[in-house]
């Protein structure tokens, strides 16, 4: 059996109404990472010098030395720029959550009190502000328990959010499977929270953003200037409340860095946004905690039985009579690359229309062959299947008169006669009369026009009893 992990469809095309608080028609998290003390330092025990998210242009670590500028630019971080963040923020009033690696924190205590009276969420970074794609899962789980000791020893609670940011293949599950963090955001895939299910643990994720970032002052291609950083912070923002206007509103994340946006020229185009947002009506400016508290208590997540995660049994038995009297092409589609999209309608849909598509011509008559006739002799003696019966019904062919029955078994009679197989129809996307002139139509095709369309309502047919399902 082969599953693809990734999931590539998330809410699909509908996506749920967040419900914000006050009717808000976006939800803004401004987050602050605070690393500063916690990178890359032979201080700190680490094999060489920090070479990330700096003003230094081509940085790279110097194995086994300081690297004295470098660790000046992120003083710069500590020592002024939170400061000039923490007299924005505090001002406006509006709420913040602090990313805090825990060695950093535990390095700054002054700048720990200021979050704690400015009443800020402050979530864990981690325990070190480093790499961690080739940490061993063991040596990486051990961190994250050393990282919320060390933050409850510092803070004087245990961290209920996390973000590692430089994560491993393995950091969303070991976190969700630590079990205490009411949301984990090392994701950056939707514009909306969602659950993930990590064994028996329901973690819900509030996906992160690395554009809406000054990091992008750091990287190229980037902002270079404050005037930059605004544009793109509004252009977003008013892309999300026109949406939100339109009945779909979604969240809105900014990540800031001390010693990035704590720049006297930088943290101006971010004042310019936090004006212009505090200047429109139905704006939620909430901290991460806030939003995964309202989440949990209006989208409770609901566990469901998952084709992509079914035994092979259990897959027959639940799809085994989507395409008439041929379980075989559930037998068969069981064994493609399934995942999370094939958790709905469209994807079963698509799975079982490339084995029905795949098959050889002999297989797909059969196909064909075991459809009923509309409103045939098998109808009449109430021996179709479960699904043939509704369909049928659901189009008054279960009520025929005595001259429409005779209509349909003539013209049912005269077409498989001339094609070798049943007229085949989706009947629930149709009425009596249109199926009569589908009827006739039809007729007048050659038999490869014929099958190809018969195939195609097959589908259809197919998707209609799916779409029925609770997937």
């Amino acid at each position: 059996m082969t599953r693809y992990p990734r999931d590539l469809r998330g809410y699909g095309r509908t996506t749920p109404d967040p419900r914000w608080p006050g009717g808000a028609r976006v939800a803004i998290s401004m987050v602050l990472n605070f690393e500063e003390g916690g990178e890359n330092c032979v201080l700190h025990g680490d094999a060489a010098s920090e070479a990330f998210l700096s003003d230094i242009a081509g940085a790279a670590q110097w194995p086994g030395q300081r690297h004295w500028n470098m660790e000046s630019i992120y003083e710069y971080g500590a020592r002024a720029g939170f400061w000039r963040l923490h007299r924005l923020f505090t001002g406006l009033n509006v709420p913040l959550t602090i990313y805090g690696v825990a060695t950093a924190l535990a390095r700054a205590p002054e700048q720990v009190a200021a979050m704690k009276e400015a009443g800020w969420e402050i979530a864990s970074h981690g325990l070190k502000w480093v790499e961690h794609k080739d940490m061993a899962e063991e040596d990486e789980r051990s961190q994250i328990v050393e990282a919320i000791r060390l933050h409850t020893e510092v803070v004087g609670e245990r961290p209920r959010g996390w973000y590692t940011g430089r994560c491993s293949a393995n950091t969303v599950r070991l976190t969700a499977e630590e079990g205490g963090f009411d949301w984990i955001s090392d994701t950056y895939d939707d514009d909306l929270p969602y659950w993930l299910e990590v064994g028996d643990r329901d973690q819900l994720v509030i996906p992160y953003t690395l554009e809406a970032n000054d990091m992008r002052f750091a990287t190229a291609p980037g902002y270079i200037e404050g005037e930059q950083f605004f544009t793109y912070l509004k252009d977003s923002f008013d892309t999300l409340y026109a949406e939100g206007l339109e009945g779909a509103p979604k969240m809105f994340s900014v990540g800031l860095h001390n010693r990035l946006i704590g720049r006297p020229g930088k943290v101006a185009g971010l004042k310019r946004f936090l004006d212009y947002a505090l200047s429109h009506e139905g704006v939620w400016f909430a901290t991460r905690g806030e939003i995964a508290a309202h989440w949990a208590a209006t989208h409770p997540h609901r566990r469901r039985e998952r084709p992509s995660q079914m035994s092979r049994d259990r897959f027959v038995e639940v799809f085994g009579s989507i395409y008439e009297h041929s379980p075989w092409i559930a037998q068969r589609a069981f064994d493609l690359e399934l995942g999370p999209a094939h958790d709905a309608v469209e994807g079963m849909a698509s799975a079982l229309a490339r084995i029905f598509r795949s098959a050889s011509e002999a297989e797909r008559l059969g196909v064909l062959s075991a459809h009923p006739d509309l409103a045939g002799k098998l109808a009449q003696a109430k021996r179709l299947t479960a699904e043939s019966t509704a369909e049928q019904a659901s189009a008054g062919l279960d009520a025929l008169t005595d001259e429409e029955r005779a209509t349909f078994e003539g013209l049912n009679t005269a077409y498989t006669e001339k094609f070798g197989f049943p007229f085949i129809i989706a009947v629930k996307d149709n009425t009596k009369a249109s199926i009569l002139h589908a009827f006739r139509r039809r007729l007048d095709q050659d038999r490869d026009t014929e099958f190809a369309e018969a195939c195609r309502q097959v589908e259809r047919i197919a998707w209609h009893r799916l779409n029925a399902m609770d997937l």
